[in-house]
């Protein structure tokens, strides 16, 4: 991720991509700012669940996997997702501290420095 590379980091970000991927990939990508993950990177992490090699074969399995979702028992599913989603609660706090810290460091000196490069 970026965002350090330039002064910040991915504070409002970090907690749903942990929660995906774990703290370990999620401290891994942060702090290897400078180098870019592949696709298959973030699959063994966990971020993808299955990568495809065009668009057409994407929007194929789109549908193949939505036709299954829609024969589900909606209860059920509804019920699940609570499931997925336990633990979030505290986000919407959460996730306002955090953009107050990127606000805080993106009024920093050495972030304006490092954004002013991109101007050139």
């Amino acid at each position: 991720l970026s965002e350090l590379a330039i002064g910040i980091g991915p504070f409002v970000i970090e907690p749903v991509v942990s929660k995906k991927i774990g703290k370990t990939a999620m401290t891994e990508m942060t702090l290897a700012a400078h180098e870019w993950k592949t696709a298959d990177w973030a699959a063994t992490k966990g971020l993808y669940a299955n990568i495809f090699e065009t668009i057409e074969a994407l929007d194929v399995a789109i549908v193949d996997f939505t036709d299954k979702l829609s024969n589900y028992n909606p209860e059920a599913l509804l019920e699940m997702k609570k499931v997925f989603w336990e633990g979030t609660q505290h986000w919407d706090t959460l996730l306002l501290e955090r953009a107050a810290i990127t606000g805080k460091l993106v009024l920093s000196d050495f972030t304006k420095k490092a954004l002013s490069q991109f101007k050139k």
